[in-house]
């Protein structure tokens, strides 16, 4: 059994179609076939049924496939390592954030690890489904929100931190410094839309009392939130620390107490996933960057 010949086979069972498939990875439509063919015949089962133009798997078939994928996954595992042994400067990095994280708090991380590594190529994505894209290995790790230890999952915990109101200067409550969580049942608020975690949080911290947030306006970006709120239109649930980074006198946060929202941080990653040195470094940096001492 070739690598060659697992690559072909998963890139049938991705379009269900040899054409397709062999267009796909540009290969003509006879090679593709030959090669399943030859799979097939030293396996001694056929993978597919084919059922006019139509194929499926077979059982022999969904089992190649379930082990397959693990297969190139450790393969990719092998060639990153070695990589990394030629090049324990270089290589590339993909990390998926928050995007209010990536908006307002990690600029300083990322300009310093340029500044020591500038051979890693780092790319940092915006997500609220980080949890997928790690486990999708769209990213090589994460930092995510309330994410538990799994079997297939590492989670590094970084910190925990709590939610305030947070308002403009000008709006009727900036003159308190504390609310009860009962009386966020009457504040306009500018919020992530349902769905998003940073929403979420604060839905699930206020509905043991009864109500769910009086949203008047929503959007998906966190700038444009702040902007909204520092315009005067509403208010806003947000982590302290985020907001104390942006250190604007423009707004003013206020403790909610019993019961405000917090949200717990991890890095995490996939359990059999190789990281490369530079990737280590870049966790203990984000490690140090929310867990600073002294």
């Amino acid at each position: 059994m070739e690598i060659r010949q697992l690559h072909y086979f998963m890139a049938v069972c991705e379009e269900m179609h040899f054409t397709k498939a062999a267009e796909n990875i540009g290969v003509s439509q006879p090679t593709l076939s030959q090669q399943i063919r030859a799979l097939e015949d030293e396996l001694q089962m056929p993978l597919f049924d084919r059922i006019g133009k139509k194929i499926r798997l077979t059982e022999a078939g969904e089992l190649l496939l379930r082990n397959a994928a693990a297969i190139m996954d450790t393969l990719q595992n092998v060639k990153d390592s070695i990589a990394d042994l030629r090049h324990i400067q270089g290589g590339t990095i993909k990390v998926g954030i928050m995007p209010s994280d990536l908006d307002y708090r990690i600029t300083r991380l990322v300009v310093d690890f340029h500044r020591d590594f500038p051979q890693v190529k780092l790319t940092v994505i915006a997500s609220i489904d980080i949890l997928r894209q790690v486990l999708e290995s769209e990213v090589d790790i994460g930092v995510g929100t309330n994410v538990p230890q799994t079997e297939h999952i590492v989670s590094i915990p970084l910190c925990t931190e709590e939610y305030v109101l947070t308002v403009s200067a000008k709006h009727p409550l900036a003159g308190r410094t504390s609310i009860g969580i009962e009386e966020l049942k009457d504040v306009p608020m500018i919020m992530y839309p349902e769905g998003f975690m940073g929403r979420e949080l604060v839905e699930e911290a206020v509905r043991p009392h009864g109500f769910r947030l009086q949203s008047i306006l929503e959007t998906s970006s966190a700038t444009s939130i702040i902007n909204l709120v520092r315009e005067g239109l509403g208010a806003t649930v947000q982590p302290y620390p985020l907001i104390r980074q942006m250190n604007d006198p423009a707004l003013h946060t206020i403790r909610i107490h019993g019961g405000a929202p917090c949200r717990n941080l991890s890095i995490i990653y996939r359990s059999d996933r190789y990281l490369g040195q530079a990737a280590k470094v870049f966790m203990e940096r984000i490690q140090d960057y929310f867990q600073p001492r002294g």
